[in-house]
């Protein structure tokens, strides 16, 4: 018989506190879970360089603060997930300006921090998620999105490519063949396409269902050993860059080592004895 495991570890209660950031909400709907709510409203959450400031230091935050924050829940607007990158900022720039500017290192930054975080990022996708709104989405470990969500890399048609992962992460997710159909001609993919083609793991009908069904996704993560989902990911994502081969090795060692880790025991035991597993921070 299976046990109910829920972790005691004291971890952030649901709060609806104002957020310090100007272009982000940040709430925390349910205990050890964040939601980060793009705001950009009149620009569709366009990715301007302030918005990607916030979203680094939001992050930064998060993983600095005394508050267990074990999973994230990112968002937009039930019109916009993410416009993509903010043209406007880039019209006109010569190549030395646009190497010089913020806009790539604080994106460099966005890249790094999602890939290196210790808890994981679920996205929760409405409306469109175009350029690098679509590839901000696609970094996240887990994606839902509605059925009305529309996902597109149209930077050819600006004369441009994906320059935030887009084109390496969507071919992983949908095969070449499709990944080069969206990038060659920046066409879009809705919402059941993209949950048939991979993009999104969970199709909800509706923007509220999507991000409700996000939150429940994360709490569930949040309340399991905060040592097995770092583990969890951090293998299931070297399963991108590395052989089978390598790849199972490490898992085997992995699980060696969360078998003799203090919350491991802690599980095995509460299974035999049919009790809850009480957690502790390792």
């Amino acid at each position: 018989m299976s046990t109910r495991i829920e972790s005691a570890v004291a971890i952030a209660a649901p709060d609806s506190s104002p957020s310090p950031y100007s272009n982000l909400l940040l709430t925390y709907p349910s205990p050890g879970v964040a939601q980060i709510t793009l705001h950009r409203p009149r620009a569709l959450n366009a990715l301007s360089s302030a918005l990607i400031h916030d979203l680094n230091t939001c992050l930064s935050d998060l993983f600095a603060s005394p508050r267990t924050v074990r999973a994230i829940v990112l968002t937009g607007s039930p019109r916009a997930f993410c416009a993509g990158a903010d043209v406007r900022e880039l019209l006109n720039l010569t190549a030395e300006e646009i190497t010089n500017s913020d806009f790539p290192a604080e994106w460099s930054r966005v890249l790094f921090t999602c890939t290196q975080r210790r808890c994981p990022i679920i996205a929760a996708v409405n409306g469109i998620a175009f350029g690098g709104g679509c590839e901000l989405a696609l970094m996240a470990d887990v994606l839902y999105c509605s059925a009305e969500a529309r996902f597109a890399l149209p930077e050819v048609r600006l004369g441009l490519i994906p320059g935030a992962g887009g084109t390496q992460r969507l071919a992983k997710a949908v095969g070449k063949a499709r990944a080069m159909e969206m990038v060659l001609t920046g066409r879009e993919v809705g919402g059941v396409l993209a949950g048939q083609w991979g993009i999104a793991s969970k199709v909800l009908d509706h923007a509220d269902e999507c991000v409700d069904e996000a939150v429940k996704t994360a709490a569930l993560i949040a309340g399991l050993s905060p040592g097995a989902v770092r583990a969890a990911r951090e293998v299931v994502e070297c399963s991108q860059e590395v052989g089978l081969r390598e790849g199972v090795k490490l898992e085997r060692g992995v699980f060696q080592d969360l078998c003799a880790s203090v919350n491991g025991q802690i599980g095995l035991k509460a299974f035999v004895e049919r009790k809850e597993a009480k957690w502790v921070e390792e």
